[in-house]
């Protein structure tokens, strides 16, 4: 059974969604504005970032009841997520203070705070060998680099304009990033951070996700609402470069975007048609819609 978790950022609440039954299972009630969720490395909880509310809600993902919840005087709109699964860590971005978190996730104790020394630090994004991390930082139109282990940043990388969905393809050589205000995806390589390909894409691309081969990245456009389809090694010209292929409409606003297990089905969160977008990654096309609460936009998948 393929189950997410959708966060419905203006009724303070998560749907527990049947994504194979097309339903909700039950809803779970949350602090103020429920925005970004990640499972934690051992599949057994979720951690929810209510911005609004300056918390991060703990949900069992067994009972789905909130058991714990994380405070700290630097909560100032607390946002992005990431799980270091080697080091069993999980990864917190506080946007308006730009300071990041490193989480105990068996005691749900914070172990370490620092600032990125940037402005509006939103989304954390890790190499596959969980060796770097990444943090898009809307406010100052860069990425910063930070070594994992140490916590040391390396350095600021500049992009696009307003970046905010980042991630890292699965093979660990190319880190996405997507400019919400000139509407762009930078695409770099991590040997040396220098930008490999710039891409045109729909109006405000929000975030980045790939399909587990690699073979896609999924970058929701939200104003323009739909969905742009990256082929990760199209050949064009007789060079291999990312490159646009599809642009599947979906609702309103879409935001937070899903992949399952398979890469064969995507789920994107449409914020004001208040459903989830099901997507048929091989025709390319939305194939259902699933109504959930309102304003979704956090999504995650659980282990199956």
């Amino acid at each position: 059974m393929t189950r997410l978790l959708v966060l419905n950022k203006d009724e303070d609440t998560v749907s527990v969604v049947d994504a194979d039954g097309g339903e909700v299972e039950t809803s779970v009630e949350t602090d103020f504005n429920p925005h970004e969720a990640v499972v934690t490395p051992d599949g057994s909880k979720t951690y929810v970032t209510c911005s609004l509310g300056g918390r991060v809600n703990v949900i069992d993902n067994g009972s789905f009841e909130v058991v714990d919840r994380l405070e700290h005087d630097h909560f100032e709109f607390p946002h992005g997520l990431a799980t270091r699964d080697r080091a069993d860590e999980v990864w917190l971005a506080a946007t308006r203070s730009s300071r990041l978190y490193v989480v105990d996730p068996e005691t749900d104790e914070i172990r370490t705070v620092f600032r990125t020394h940037q402005n509006l630090s939103h989304m954390v994004a890790l190499t596959p060998d969980e060796s770097t991390a990444y943090v898009a930082n809307i406010g100052s139109d860069n990425v910063t680099v930070v070594d994992a282990e140490s916590h040391e940043i390396e350095t600021h990388v500049e992009v696009g304009e307003r970046p905010e969905g980042i991630g890292v393809h699965p093979d660990g050589d190319h880190l996405y990033v997507a400019n919400q205000d000139d509407d762009t995806l930078s695409v770099l390589s991590t040997d040396d951070h220098e930008e490999v390909v710039e891409l045109p894409l729909g109006t405000t691309p929000i975030r980045v996700v790939f399909t587990p081969d690699g073979e896609y990245a999924l970058v929701p456009n939200r104003e323009s609402d739909d969905v742009s389809v990256i082929d990760t090694a199209f050949e064009r010209g007789g060079e291999v470069t990312p490159w646009e292929i599809a642009r599947i409409p979906v609702g309103v606003w879409p935001g937070g975007t899903v992949v399952d297990a398979a890469g064969e089905t995507a789920y994107v969160a449409n914020n004001k048609t208040n459903d989830v977008s099901v997507l048929d990654l091989e025709n390319l096309e939305e194939v259902d819609r699933i109504d959930v609460g309102v304003h979704p936009d956090g999504m995650v998948r659980l282990p199956e």
